[in-house]
């Protein structure tokens, strides 16, 4: 297995998942925040045509998570899957909307050689889900959008390969930044984002043995640095501060090779 980003941030999202189970190659991605220009751009750094995703998989229906989903979806004729109440409050615009499953927030599914367990998460959406994706031997945890963790979240990430975690912003920096207190209030709740500390006590609460890859993702721009973020990750896990990856606004993340150990 291997992941990629192709941007991480308020701007647009979306996480690329391939697997391969002999001669077939299944590629999903998590969330499509981007309009399909931009898209096309985005996946050529990768080596890739917008013609070779099989699936989209929505978070949520915040703009930049959907915006670019069903029109990329429709125009591939790929499947979207998404929950029931991200559907209900999903913008549609005027356009015909792509092949459209709705999943159980708490029901694992199967796409080609993919298995995806869906889990619901605490964030300011109708039906928010985040995603563990396996081919059988490894697992992939992509979790971003949340304000806090709970119970049943850690116990879908323990023993994962790789994890893509949400660290939106330092507690300090937010206090004295330039939004304004009521945004202030939203993402530092607990259905708004996670800061670098819940994330780093997050990483402390699963089980990490199987750990390959750690990347930080969804940094705020206004409100974080990544120095901070590697510095309470790496103080979690007990590694180098460097070992830590971040998948940023502009750049994403390069392909991440997932090793069978």
């Amino acid at each position: 297995m291997r992941f990629a980003s192709l941007g991480s941030g308020s701007q647009g999202n979306a996480t690329i998942v391939e697997a391969r189970d002999g001669q077939t190659v299944t590629r999903v991605m998590i969330d499509c925040g981007f309009g399909a220009r931009e898209l096309g751009v985005r996946l050529g750094r990768l080596g890739l045509a917008l013609e070779d995703i099989h699936a989209v998989l929505v978070t949520h229906e915040h703009s930049d998570h959907i915006a670019g989903a069903f029109r990329y979806a429709l125009r591939q004729n790929i499947p979207v899957y998404l929950t029931a109440g991200t559907l209900a409050e999903a913008p549609r615009g005027r356009h015909a909307l792509p092949e459209l499953r709705v999943i159980d927030s708490h029901e694992t599914f199967q796409h080609s050689c993919l298995e995806i367990l869906p889990f619901p998460v605490p964030h300011d959406a109708r039906e928010p889900v985040q995603f563990v994706l396996s081919d059988g031997a490894r697992r992939i945890g992509v979790v971003t959008d949340l304000g806090a963790s709970t119970p049943h979240v850690e116990r879908c990430l323990h023993k994962l390969d790789a994890l893509v975690l949400e660290c939106n912003h330092d507690l300090d920096m937010l206090a004295r930044g330039p939004y304004p207190e009521t945004l202030k209030r939203r993402v530092g709740g607990r259905f708004g984002h996670l800061d670098n500390a819940a994330s780093a006590r997050l990483v402390q609460a699963i089980d990490c043995s199987k750990l390959q890859h750690l990347v930080a993702a969804h940094l705020s721009e206004q409100n974080n640095h990544p120095d901070l973020v590697r510095t309470a990750l790496s103080g979690a896990l007990g590694c180098e501060a460097d070992w830590i990856a971040i998948a940023n606004q502009d750049e994403g993340l390069p392909w991440y090779e997932v090793q069978t150990l």
